[in-house]
């Protein structure tokens, strides 16, 4: 996890320059439409993460516990599948938050 992190910071420091904004804007709320929109991305790529390794530990586990006791494998689909729609609806209701926060802009 630690090794992605300069990847990261190199990506969000070399995306800077396109959230710049013309010095015209910047005297009409420029600031606070760029912090919206910082907000937004940064709203649905938290929750895109935290998604995705939450899903993965998810389907981890239910092959674990198939592995373990092969007889328990359709109840423990069947709360997979449960578990991953639970996970996913955060993910989408993060994905509307970042676009209400985008209506604001």
């Amino acid at each position: 996890m630690l090794t992605k992190v300069p990847s990261l910071l190199g990506t969000l420091l070399a995306s800077l320059p396109l959230l710049a904004q013309e010095v015209a804007d910047a005297s009409v709320g420029g600031l606070e439409k760029g912090l919206i929109a910082l907000g937004a991305g940064l709203a649905i790529a938290i929750a895109a993460l935290g998604g995705g390794l939450a899903q993965g530990r998810a389907a981890i586990a239910a092959m674990e516990g198939t592995a373990r006791n092969p007889e328990a494998g359709k109840r423990i689909f069947i709360l997979l599948i449960l578990a991953l729609a639970l996970i996913e609806s955060l993910v989408i209701y993060a994905l509307v938050v970042s676009f209400s926060l985008i209506g604001k802009i």
